[in-house]
């Protein structure tokens, strides 16, 4: 599935209906991290995410409890450098602001993707279908 198809679907599960702004820029991301061949890119954040030094608020995230924020520098130190100039690239925007953007949107979209406090098994294209 193509980085706008996800963001159209992280749209709708934010309520933003369309693929636009953070959601788009989400898709995108997640689109690049699954192109290595990993059936599911969300475990594949997740993981970056949590060796970049963002455990325990990917933790709060996928857990039931209260989603603890994250900055646009965070999300920027913790992921790859060249999985965020792509996606930033694609976009339009400097790595700072797509960075930025997708911090705004991470935690309630892995809280939407994760409601049974765990990451579902499949690919991210079976998790949204379910949604």
């Amino acid at each position: 599935m193509a980085g706008n198809d996800l963001g159209s679907l992280l749209g709708g599960l934010l309520g933003g209906g369309k693929a636009v702004g953070p959601a788009n820029l989400l898709g995108a991301l997640l689109g690049t991290l699954g192109s290595d061949g990993g059936a599911n890119p969300l475990s594949g954040l997740l993981q970056q995410l949590e060796d970049g030094g963002l455990r325990e608020k990917t933790g709060s995230w996928v857990g039931t409890g209260e989603n603890q924020p994250v900055s646009g520098a965070e999300v920027a130190q913790a992921l790859p450098t060249q999985a965020l100039d792509s996606v930033a690239q694609q976009a339009g925007l400097s790595p700072e602001e797509a960075a930025d953007q997708m911090a705004s949107v991470l935690p309630e979209a892995v809280d939407k993707l994760t409601p049974e406090g765990s990451v579902p098994e499949g690919s991210l294209e079976d998790i949204l279908g379910r949604r």
